[in-house]
């Protein structure tokens, strides 16, 4: 099965396409932007001393690729060999991994206004589940496949170390809004923005509330460049996404002032014309946090 890269969604739409997959019989999803190809189960190389979630390595084109067993990150029992086995082969943050479910079913378009935020009742700080979808009497689970890898492999997260390197500034004046639905993320992005000098951030969960806040600034009859001088934004966020939230800034005379910058793991050389069309000024793939702060500093002044 080929990737999006042929799938025909526009950009701005608040449209996405997911991958409906089953473990147990519980139904999960993946943005099919994340998915390169699916593949049948292929020979799995051991590696000792290797992360728990880790089945091994395969070899894949001349490529060599990490496969992660999602019923033990899931805690949903051992691997089985099974006929409808698959492997999803993904790209983000820069890598490509490999995922083994037990089957795939079918691919669903939806909107992203469909997709609920999980309770903080039944997902706390280690949950791996980033929206519900509720399809009939089915219920598919979006995964935090970001948050998978980073548990298996911290450094391919985001190192606000990395930020010390580029020394000193004042920016504590400048205001800046960021749209981001990853708590853990926010939180790294706060602390990595302060880090560099950038301490009046306000953070949103999705690009609706953020794109509420912008209006409200603009109902009080405010120079919105007066209030916020930054906007940065996640692509994939229930509610709404960061490419029709750009998109929405940009349609507006007022709001479009306002420089954009979009910092997502979907961000590709096959994908980065997506942004382009919404207006997104600046993008940045995650985790690479300190090339985020160098476009901000040429962003403002």
């Amino acid at each position: 099965m080929e990737s999006s890269n042929g799938i025909l969604l526009d950009s701005g739409t608040n449209e996405l396409e997911i991958i409906e997959f089953q473990i147990h019989n519980n139904s999960f999803g993946i943005n099919v932007i994340k998915v390169k190809e699916i593949i049948q189960p292929l020979p799995v190389t051991y590696i000792p001393h290797a992360h728990p979630f880790i089945k091994g390595i395969i070899q894949l084109r001349g490529e060599v690729l990490p496969v992660v067993d999602l019923r033990k990150v899931l805690q949903l029992g051992e691997s089985t060999t099974n006929a409808d086995e698959k492997y999803i082969v993904t790209e983000f943050n820069k890598q490509k991994v490999v995922f083994q479910v037990q089957n795939v079913t079918q691919i669903h378009r939806i909107s992203w206004d469909q997709i609920e935020k999980p309770s903080d009742l039944y997902s706390g700080d280690e949950a791996k589940i980033i929206g519900v979808i509720k399809k009939n009497d089915n219920m598919i689970l979006m995964l935090d496949f970001e948050r998978i890898v980073t548990e298996i492999n911290p450094e391919t997260g985001i190192n606000k170390n990395e930020i010390k390197k580029l020394g000193k500034r004042e920016r504590s004046s400048k205001r800046i809004v960021v749209a981001e639905d990853s708590s853990l993320l926010r939180k790294l992005i706060h602390d990595t923005l302060y880090e560099a000098g950038y301490e009046n951030v306000e953070f949103f969960e999705n690009g609706k509330d953020a794109f509420q806040y912008l209006e409200s600034i603009l109902m009080a009859g405010k120079n919105i460049l007066d209030e916020v001088q930054l906007i940065i934004t996640d692509i994939e966020m229930p509610q709404m996404d960061g490419h029709h939230f750009t998109k929405k800034v940009k349609n507006n005379e007022q709001l479009s002032q306002v420089p954009v910058i979009i910092f997502s793991s979907l961000i590709t050389d096959s994908l980065r014309h997506k942004g382009e069309i919404v207006g997104a000024d600046d993008q940045v793939s995650k985790p690479e946090i300190n090339q985020l702060i160098l476009q901000i500093d040429q962003h403002i002044k």
